[in-house]
């Protein structure tokens, strides 16, 4: 069995595991190796760059923020009702997905569209620019407003949790906020 086969097949165990878990610690540790699953996944299909910012998003940030929000809530899952309209939501997405990769060409294909589009200006602009690795030349030079705009996203989305988060522990109850005034007034 390829080691793709065994980390996909790993990859689906993992997400049935998260599905049916109610302990929301677990599920975020699991969650974690979910991540760095798929960043051996993107590695094992030459996307080394995706892999990283997989293992550094996913695993790294995303389960620090998930831990940091479980800090301030409950462990435990609430059962609550059965809801029909978004198990039928998620099924038909995942159909409309699963009918938009018909038309992909086969993982590899060294004759496929994207290898003959642009790649070779890709290639040939390496050169122009002296920098060695083809996939650092693109990153570095021709996506780097696209990945400077994705860290800000990232950034804001944290900034964001943390303003959330920090307002919910920020608050008081009414008896700790009158206790100062009392103790000011008996003073004055």
């Amino acid at each position: 069995m390829p080691i793709e086969a065994l980390l996909f097949v790993l990859l689906v165990v993992l997400a049935l595991a998260i599905a049916h878990m109610r302990d929301l610690f677990a599920a975020a540790m699991l969650f974690s190796i979910f991540s760095l699953l798929s960043a051996g996944m993107f590695t094992l299909m030459d996307a080394v760059d995706v892999a990283f910012t997989e293992a550094a998003v996913g695993a790294g940030i995303s389960t620090v923020l998930i831990l940091g929000t479980l800090a301030l809530t409950s462990n435990e899952e609430r059962n609550g009702p059965f809801r029909l309209t978004p198990l039928l939501v998620c099924l038909g997405l995942g159909a409309t997905l699963i009918y938009g990769t018909r038309d992909l060409p086969v993982y590899g294909d060294p004759g496929a569209v994207v290898h003959h589009h642009v790649a070779p200006e890709y290639i040939e602009g390496s050169h122009n620019i002296h920098i060695p690795n083809v996939v650092t030349t693109v990153l570095a030079s021709y996506r780097g407003y696209d990945t400077f705009g994705e860290t800000t996203v990232v950034f804001t989305a944290g900034l964001g949790v943390l303003l959330l988060l920090g307002g919910a522990a920020r608050r008081r109850d009414p008896e700790e906020e009158a206790a100062p005034q009392a103790t000011s007034e008996v003073t004055s």
